[in-house]
């Protein structure tokens, strides 16, 4: 009787991990259009040419451009949390939000598809608009919890719970607003101006100047 081989492994895992990479290539692609243009500017022929494919390849790996635009948003999403310190808790939480500004400043594309999905989502019909509403209310909450750690443990003067969640509404738009300015114009000092706006905060927040640690000049 003669034996029949399975398979070679890298044979069968060849056309997989070519699947895999060519559609961490379109989203990768989409996710810089889409900051670029806009979902509704933005089209999935520019992407299509920009990855080297056909627009019906495009549609094979994610349906259609609603489908593109999920799944570009699950990425950022993971990469959002996997930089997320575990075990932070209260006032080192919001210390850190300048590792975040540092982040995005190094990585402009990600910042400029959020603000302008961000943008485009205050059309109540827009596909991003449930996951960026998601997405604050997350980043928000977080936040308030954190505050009111901080509350608790005695790091601040005592605020309210309606006072917290305005203090950190105030301090994510304080955030997005400044990383717009730079967007527009990369000659600001986003990391500068933003560590005096935090400064402002933690003094306000705890009755005692509000000097912040440096930052790590490795990171």
């Amino acid at each position: 009787m003669t034996d029949v081989k399975a398979p070679n492994a890298t044979t069968r895992r060849g056309p997989y991990q070519n699947g895999i990479r060519r559609r961490r290539e379109i989203i990768e692609s989409a996710s810089r259009i889409f900051a670029a243009y806009g979902f509704t500017s933005g089209s999935l022929r520019q992407i299509a040419d920009e990855v080297g494919v056909t627009p019906a390849a495009l549609t094979r790996h994610f349906g259609n451009k609603e489908g593109l635009l999920s799944a570009v948003l699950a990425s950022w999403d993971r990469d959002a949390e996997i930089r997320n310190t575990p075990g932070i808790r209260g006032l080192d939480y919001f210390i850190g939000l300048r590792e975040t500004a540092r982040y995005n400043q190094a990585n402009r594309g990600l910042i400029e598809l959020f603000l302008t999905l961000s943008a485009e989502s205050t059309n109540a019909s827009h596909p991003a608009r449930e996951f960026i509403q998601s997405r604050y209310r997350h980043v928000v909450g977080h936040g308030v919890q954190h505050l009111r750690e901080a509350r608790d443990d005695g790091e601040t003067v005592w605020m309210s719970d309606e006072k917290i969640t305005a203090e950190v509404r105030s301090v994510f738009a304080t955030m997005d607003g400044l990383q717009l300015q730079w967007l527009l114009d990369p000659s600001i000092d986003l990391i500068g101006i933003f560590s005096q706006a935090l400064s402002g905060y933690l003094e306000r927040w705890t009755g005692r100047p509000g000097v912040l640690p440096p930052l790590d000049s490795q990171n």
